[in-house]
């Protein structure tokens, strides 16, 4: 079973500072994301996990909890304190929270695959 955390719980811990993943690819979340979130696209997962720390919560976030489910499940099997956010990005812009577009700082405007 793979924990989630709801929508206000989720809001709470991102005020508070907590570590957001987003695990869709890179053009949703150009399109829009949580304000603070690392991109790390569920296939680039295993990439991404040497930036990740192991002694805070990591909140996963995809579109609307599928992939974020199954990147959380991995991600516990791998010893992080990681939860699934339930309803996603989708739930949290519904629900009127802030969401910044265009890549995250650093991070490239394509993949290759875009890019062609």
């Amino acid at each position: 079973m793979v924990p989630e955390i709801d929508q206000q719980r989720f809001a709470e811990a991102h005020a508070a500072g907590g570590l957001v993943v987003d695990v869709r690819n890179s053009g949703e979340y150009r399109a829009g994301h949580v304000p603070g979130a690392r991109s790390a696209p569920l296939p680039d997962l295993p990439l991404a996990l040497a930036g990740l720390p192991r002694n805070r919560p990591v909140y996963v976030i995809c579109q609307s909890g599928g992939r974020s489910a199954q990147a959380t499940s991995l991600l516990r099997q791998l010893g992080y304190d990681a939860h699934s956010v339930n309803g996603g990005t989708a739930a949290w812009i519904e629900a009127g929270r802030p969401a910044v577009t265009g890549a995250a700082p650093g991070a490239p405007t394509a993949t290759p695959e875009e890019a062609r």
